[in-house]
């Protein structure tokens, strides 16, 4: 029987990245990101490791796109499923409820709504497949965020989607953990320490940002853990993080 492979969704030179190439020390990978450049470089590092790892451009927010990733995926790797990650962040509109457009405030929800729905529908029959198999629970994980705990001021497009998200993974958690899929929601309370992030919170040092190894352990942790004792809500921050 072939090894049961992770899946993540939203891949990118942070969280998504690094994810990938944590799970794919034990399981096949497969990267899905709108853009290719921003999984080429995990797949080749992957690879050159002495993984399997393929990236497929997807937009999550479209059912024949997801689909389609899908069906490449267990093309490749067959039909059982250890891990799927839902990391897509969608866009981020921080303006005044009056000011909002339809469209900017539908975006939020476009990815983390709708997105994470499509996802979930197609991976959780592979994950199911593999129940019965895997040396872990399979496990379904979102990457949540502040927003999906409280709706700030001028938020109402982000907070609405990451609140979407939140409460899907409770949902699905509450169906599918009795029949043994572990789903947990991730709230990663904190500014990641990437590139593009370089230049933030400089002057608070070094243990002001939240570097996305650590992001990808914790989620092997999740995955790793017994039937007998699942974490649905996680919340990972700095310690410097005000909360």
């Amino acid at each position: 029987m072939s090894t049961p492979f992770a899946i993540i969704a939203g891949v990118g030179p942070g969280t998504g990245a690094a994810v990938a190439r944590r799970f794919s020390a034990v399981y096949p990978v497969a990267l899905l990101a709108r853009n290719p450049a921003n999984y080429e470089d995990a797949v080749k590092d992957i690879q050159a490791a002495g993984g399997k790892a393929i990236g497929i451009s997807t937009d999550v927010s479209d059912a024949k796109s997801v689909k389609d990733a899908i069906a490449k995926s267990q093309k490749e790797f067959g039909d059982r499923c250890a891990a799927a990650v839902f990391n897509v962040g969608g866009k981020f509109v921080r303006k005044p409820f009056l000011d909002l457009s339809l469209g900017e405030f539908e975006s939020g929800w476009e990815v983390n709504g709708r997105g994470a729905f499509l996802f979930s529908q197609s991976v959780l029959p592979l994950l199911l497949n593999s129940t019965q198999q895997s040396t872990h629970p399979p496990s379904l994980i979102f990457t949540g965020a502040t927003a999906a705990m409280k709706g700030s001021a001028q938020f109402a497009a982000f907070s609405t989607g990451k609140f979407a998200k939140r409460s899907l993974s409770q949902s699905l958690a509450r169906e599918f953990g009795p029949k043994g899929v572990h789903v947990a929601h991730v709230n990663v309370d904190g500014i990641i320490d990437i590139e593009r992030t370089k230049e933030w919170t400089k002057n608070l040092g070094e243990d002001a940002k939240i570097k996305p190894e650590a992001i990808a352990d914790a989620y092997w942790y999740l995955h790793t853990q017994p039937k007998t004792c699942f974490t649905q809500e996680l919340d990972l921050r700095p310690g410097v993080e005000k909360w």
